[in-house]
């Protein structure tokens, strides 16, 4: 309607010739309105209800000051903007006042927002979204963003409209009540007709598309901005599949080709040239105490609550990220009901672009922000939200944060202490497994385990809408869930009862379960942030291939290879990569296990992890030393690199062989007195054709589990040269030859990395490492006790 009335006015004549720039900008806004109302749909449908209801208490009330704070500041801040301004407007409106109250309103609404979509992302590129700071971030601007959007589609209308206001709320509320108690109920019948997303043509989805402009337009009928109606009908629409498949096929057309627009249109009315013209002090500390309002009311509230100092500066920058209801409200703010009017009358004026531009500023009454002040504002929002990743990067590492904890190995840890285990798993099938292994390690009863389980899973698409779905997932947690839920929360749900199991049967243990979504190729970083938070001593992969039911090792997924070696390439701490060849549980076997050692970290680390297992009652350990001499014992004369070449500055060969030396005569010692569980055989190697017959001897005897080192730092050439053959690197040279189908194994393995080569602690004396003495056998339960006490 609005372009038709322009185009009429112009019709072939000179007059619309000239003001063709006006006509394509006021073109551009309208379709940049409808990729707004787009984007609010999306918003809606990504918002989530239950979760805000459900928060805690303290995330709830950190939201609340935060919001409501910043609000009360920013009305002072708004103050000195109005004595600037009028210094600024003197060469277009020496009259106009802005110094209503619905001004002071929108200058401190500005100011209290936080772009729920913008943090997430941030949080993903920076790897802080599953880190303590980065849940606490994301449940906070949850509730911030909820906030705001109320404040925008109630208290907004009466900004611009005043009491006439009042009647259009109540229809408002009224659809609004229409929406959830009859719309919400027949959509989910409709939807429920046809669970399977794949079943929705492109012309049904017409439909959808339509009610949305039918919502937009009843809205705007009312007398409130279409923009709300497109928040409600987008809170209307059922969750689930159906709202993930919403989101995959309007995101490209709404978010990316139609929103930009609005953008483009809003970089047009900011001035931010003259702005810039008359920078005096005031212009500073306007811009600085707008900056800084939100991040110091955030900072001192989580500081009350006893967060670290850099924790809640970093919270606090995060919190003052801005997004796309910020320039919503400054552009609503700008345009008033008389642009139509205004845009006619200027057309027929024949007004160049920057007598329009002052015209319109001059003939606006009813305009709620100035030119300045929209400026300076715009300008705020782009620092605010462009600072963000690059001082979190400096203030916040958790690298810095964490580096007490660094050299974390079960090795250098006591009998007597709690071992911290991360535990990474992509579906129930790798759940089942990981837990046979913790049983495994929770045989000591002077030491308990602490487990993080985390679910891998890719994120692809909008990440605000993963992310919501999963704070969604968290929030129903304990309750009956909808038909439905995807894939992902439905393995977690399984995934979760697993590992609560354990702890409820091994009391004395704690389980955690949570998931990480994040790109494949880089959540690696999201896996080593989350161990340094935690404080894991050892990260627990799956292997990429699964045991089938013909009785082989088959692929899963090739890119679960790929995070295994990523990880293992940068971890703070050991890690072991699990081969699952359908191990037993402890509840209703005894295990076998037999680990081999060569020499080196990484097999003192899995000698320590072999013993540990070995406390438990139901568990036979079986440890072989493997001798190298002749051939095989002659050196790797290669030039040793990366974290080698910092071991070989520090400890020669010959130190190694007595670490090896001191850990295995203590494991004989200390296991003399336990020769029923435990024992100790030793195999000589002269070539490397020997390696696969003394590893064929011992599978003949069909032992349940191996443990082994992954073999860096042996200094061996034929191991090196047998690593270069492996099919599976981070195996090493005998977890290959186990784990390969070719050699016939029906044994599960257990693959384990050292961090720090050995846990090497400068200074330290290896003769006196506690991991050098036996854990305390559990002994068996008595048949008096209860099953109960038992489990």
């Amino acid at each position: 309607m609005l372009l038709s009335s322009i185009f009429q006015l112009g019709g072939s004549n000179k007059l619309f010739q000239d003001f063709l720039p006006i006509q394509i900008l006021l073109a551009v806004s309208t379709i940049a309105q409808v990729g707004l109302i787009f984007y609010v749909f999306m918003a809606g449908l990504e918002m989530n209800l239950d979760f805000v209801l459900r928060a805690p208490k303290k995330p709830t009330i950190i939201a609340i000051c935060s919001t409501l704070i910043p609000m009360i500041l920013g009305t002072g801040i708004y103050s000195l903007v109005i004595i600037v301004d009028k210094k600024f407007l003197k060469n277009y409106v020496e009259t106009y006042e802005y110094n209503r109250p619905q001004c002071y309103f929108i200058w401190s609404m500005v100011l209290s927002i936080t772009g729920f979509p913008v943090l997430a992302n941030i949080l993903v590129d920076l790897k802080l979204l599953y880190t303590r700071l980065g849940k606490l971030a994301l449940t906070v601007a949850t509730h911030n963003d909820f906030y705001n959007w109320i404040m925008f589609a109630l208290v907004f209308p009466f900004l611009v409209n005043g009491y006439r206001a009042i009647f259009s709320m109540l229809c408002v509320i009224a659809f609004i009540l229409l929406s959830h108690f009859v719309l919400r109920p027949l959509l989910e019948k409709i939807v429920a007709k046809k669970p399977n997303k794949h079943d929705w043509t492109n012309y049904q989805l017409s439909f959808v598309i339509m009610g949305l402009f039918a919502s937009t337009g009843l809205t705007d009928i009312l007398g409130v901005n279409p923009l709300v109606g497109a928040l409600i009908y987008g809170l209307a629409i059922p969750r689930g599949s159906f709202t993930e498949m919403l989101m995959e096929r309007s995101d490209d057309f709404g978010s990316r080709y139609l929103a930009p627009l609005f953008f483009f249109s809003g970089g047009l009315r900011c001035n931010i040239v003259k702005v810039l013209q008359t920078v005096d002090l005031g212009f500073v500390v306007i811009v600085i105490l707008s900056i800084f309002t939100k991040i110091v009311t955030t900072f001192a509230v989580t500081r009350y609550y006893g967060m670290p100092f850099r924790e809640s500066l970093a919270f606090g920058l995060l919190m003052n990220t801005k997004g796309v209801l910020s320039l919503i409200v400054l552009n609503i703010a700008w345009d008033n009901k008389y642009t139509l009017e205004m845009t006619l009358i200027f057309t027929r004026l024949s007004l160049s672009i920057d007598q329009y531009t002052d015209a319109f500023i001059l003939f606006s009454p009813f305009q709620l922000i100035s030119a300045y002040a929209f400026s300076i504002m715009t300008l705020n929002i782009l620092i605010m939200t462009f600072m963000v990743s690059p001082i979190i990067n400096v203030i916040y590492r958790p690298k810095t944060a964490y580096r007490m904890n660094l050299l974390r190995t079960i090795q250098n840890l006591g009998f007597q202490t709690e071992v911290r285990i991360l535990v990474c798993v992509h579906n129930p099938r790798h759940a089942s497994g990981m837990v046979n292994i913790l049983e495994a390690l929770s045989g000591i009863s002077v030491s308990s385990l602490r487990v993080t389980a985390v679910q891998l899973v890719e994120l692809k698409g909008r990440v605000t809408s993963l992310v919501s779905a999963q704070l969604e997932h968290q929030s129903s947690l304990g309750f009956s869930q909808s038909q439905s839920q995807s894939q992902s929360f439905e393995d977690m749900e399984t995934i979760a009862s697993h590992f609560h199991f354990f702890a409820q049967v091994h009391s004395g243990n704690h389980a955690e379960t949570s998931m990480i979504m994040s790109p494949f190729a880089t959540i690696n970083r999201d896996i080593y942030n989350l161990a340094m938070e935690k404080q894991a001593s050892l990260v627990l992969l799956p292997f990429h291939k699964h045991w089938s039911s013909e009785g082989n090792l088959e692929v899963t997924k090739e890119v679960f290879s790929e995070i295994n070696q990523n990880v293992m390439k940068d971890a703070p701490c050991s890690v072991g990569i699990f081969v699952d060849r359908g191990l037993n549980s402890l509840l209703n076997a005894n295990l076998h296990i037999i680990m081999l050692f060569i020499g080196g970290p990484d097999d003192r680390e899995a000698l320590a992890i072999a013993w540990r297992m070995a406390g438990h009652h139901r568990i036979q350990l079986t440890m072989v030393r493997i001798i190298l001499c002749g051939k095989a014992a002659m050196e790797d004369q290669k030039k040793e690199s990366g974290h080698e070449e910092l071991l070989s500055a520090v400890l020669d060969k010959n130190k190694e062989r007595e670490l090896d030396d001191s850990c295995v005569n203590n494991f004989r010692i200390m296991g003399v007195n336990n020769k029923d569980t435990i024992k100790y055989e030793e195999r000589y190697v002269e070539s490397d054709d020997d390696i696969p017959r003394v590893v064929n001897e011992f599978d003949q005897k069909r032992y349940d589990l191996y443990v082994l080192g992954q073999g860096k730092g042996r200094h061996s050439r034929v191991l090196s040269e047998m690593l270069d053959w492996t099919d599976f690197p981070e195996l090493g040279v005998i977890g290959d030859l186990v784990a390969s189908n070719s050699f016939g194994s029906y044994s599960s393995v257990l693959v384990v990395q050292q961090y720090g080569y050995g846990g090497m602690e400068f200074g330290k004396n290896y003769e006196n490492n506690p991991s050098c003495y036996p854990p305390p056998i559990r002994k068996p339960p008595s048949r008096t006790r209860s099953l109960s006490r038992m489990f």
